[in-house]
């Protein structure tokens, strides 16, 4: 009986022999060993404490005292619960509006008029935050901006809604669905195009109506994508956009505003204390990969087994 070669010599072999194929994962695999891999060298901050005198490895270490001050910091658990509040409001009033336009769009027939109405949708994406943020200070400033021109139309006072704490977060989700709508719709629309026409043809023959149409085969041949992007979308839970917050919040609105990678930045980052602001991150990343598993699990059982994980 002939003996199977070993699973070290069979893996080898497939090397050498699509040596072309493993080639073009070459720089991908440099790229994640050089900027992911070795930087998590660095986590070793968030339990020692750094000395510009000494490397990492050879600062004290602090077992947990990092993270203890952390938790008695009012202004860290202050971050925290913005940082869930802002990315789990965001999800659950943002999260299925790309998935409406996207069937919306589907429904248009002028080939030239839907591709002209995804181009004006998707543009925003491309404005970084500051761009953007410089727009929204034009809409809401005080001396002539848009929104207090109306205000003041209907006989109000003029009010800075930037540096409001009530209205702040609603900024945020709007002006996040308004950058973003049109890019997520993208993934859907692709989804939309690969389902099969027929299905619609027979449906139409058997008297389906639209809904029904969208209920028994749109939403069927999409579950999957959505589940996918919502699982994707989870993933970035504790991370609540710095960039988009960074750029429009200001001390007035730190209450409901300041989120973990803005809190860490100012308090941490720009006061030098690495270790602190290295526990954060760790912390912060930890909750996140239990919460993307706990997404997948709960996916996994709602949709037969099926999830990213």
């Amino acid at each position: 009986m002939h003996n199977a070669p070993p699973k070290h010599k069979a893996g080898m072999a497939r090397v050498l022999r699509y040596w072309p194929y493993y080639l073009l994962l070459l720089p991908a695999l440099v790229y994640f060993a050089v900027f992911k891999y070795a930087p998590m060298y660095g986590v070793l901050l968030a339990f020692k404490q750094f000395s510009y005198r000494k490397s990492i490895w050879e600062s004290a270490w602090m077992g947990f005292a990092n993270f203890q001050k952390l938790f008695a910091s009012s202004g860290f658990r202050t971050a925290i619960a913005n940082t869930l509040i802002i990315s789990v409001s965001r999800i659950l009033l943002t999260f299925a509006v790309p998935i409406l336009i996207a069937v919306l769009i589907n429904e248009l027939r002028g080939r030239f008029f839907r591709r002209t109405v995804q181009t004006f949708l998707y543009l925003p994406h491309f404005l970084s935050w500051v761009i953007m943020a410089g727009i929204l200070e034009a809409i809401f400033t005080v001396n002539g901006g848009a929104v207090n021109k109306i205000i003041q139309a209907f006989g109000g006072s003029p009010v800075n809604l930037l540096i409001s704490p009530e209205a702040f977060r609603p900024i945020l989700y709007l002006s996040n669905l308004w950058k973003e709508v049109g890019w997520d719709t993208i993934i859907y629309v692709a989804a939309l195009v690969g389902i099969n026409p027929e299905l619609y043809e027979a449906a139409t023959m058997d008297g389906a109506n639209r809904l029904q149409k969208a209920l028994y085969i749109t939403w069927p041949g999409i579950k999957s994508t959505v589940i996918i992007m919502l699982i994707l979308t989870t993933s970035r839970v504790m991370y609540a956009g710095f960039d988009q917050v960074f750029n429009l919040y200001s001390a007035p609105v730190y209450s409901v505003g300041d989120i973990i990678d803005t809190y860490v930045y100012r308090e941490f980052f720009l006061k030098s204390e690495f270790s602190l602001g290295t526990a954060a991150g760790l912390l912060q990343s930890v909750i996140n990969v239990a919460l993307v598993l706990l997404v997948n699990k709960a996916a996994k059982l709602v949709n037969e087994g099926e999830g990213l994980l």
